[in-house]
């Protein structure tokens, strides 16, 4: 739900508007480990907060809240035991 936030940047609290947003695309990262296991890992927002604060160079300034979900499929040898 979009609507004005207050939030801490630093050391002092700064206005912004929560946006509304829809997720195009949210892909696995994949890595092999030496073990033969596969860890997968996937970055999922929860919010976007465009900031009424810009960084030196004029740029807007968005604070992105997150969670990690990761997975991991042990190699097929420690799945037999």
């Amino acid at each position: 739900m979009a609507g004005r936030v207050r939030l801490k940047l630093g050391d002092e609290w700064v206005e912004g508007e929560e946006l509304d947003f829809e997720p195009l695309s949210e892909r696995w990262n994949e890595y092999r480990c030496s073990d033969g296991s596969l860890v997968k890992l996937r970055l999922v927002v929860s919010k976007i907060v465009k900031l009424d604060k810009r960084n030196p160079t004029g740029e807007p300034i968005y604070q992105v809240m997150s969670a990690n979900v990761l997975a991991v499929t042990p190699p097929a040898k420690d799945m037999s035991a």
